[in-house]
């Protein structure tokens, strides 16, 4: 990766944050800056971008060795694997029920409660509880 278009500090903390895949505290420490130096430079765009790209050749590699487990046979790794990409075709272990794109379900009403008997209301705290798993 080239980060010469950046001050030495900044590019200093980016060869850093490529040598330690991303793990800010040893980046900092490698680069000699303060984490609070490296949160006050993401606001600059360019090194915010950089920083997206080191992030991204960090899980780039960790997804490689995760395929590396997985050809090499190892239950974990497959497991893993089709817990987090195999999700859509029933790989989970519990069932997620969201909105369109992974989003929170919108209500369009809401329901008044207060008209409701005591023994709805009971009803509905037992279901509330039975869904929630307490």
């Amino acid at each position: 990766m080239d980060f010469d278009n950046f001050d030495s500090n900044k590019k200093k903390l980016l060869e850093g944050l490529v040598k330690y895949k991303g793990i800010v505290t040893s980046a900092c420490k490698y680069a000699k800056v303060s984490r609070q130096t490296y949160y006050n430079y993401l606001e600059d765009s360019d090194f915010k971008k950089a920083v997206e790209d080191v992030s991204n050749t960090a899980l780039d590699f960790v997804e490689g060795k995760l395929f590396s487990l997985i050809e090499q046979e190892n239950p974990t790794a497959i497991i893993f694997y089709l817990k987090t990409k195999g999700k859509k075709r029933g790989y989970v272990e519990r069932q997620e029920i969201t909105g369109a794109d992974g989003d929170a379900i919108k209500t369009e009403h809401k329901q008044d409660l207060s008209k409701l008997s005591i023994d709805e209301l009971k009803q509905l705290r037992k279901l509330n509880t039975k869904l929630r798993g307490d």
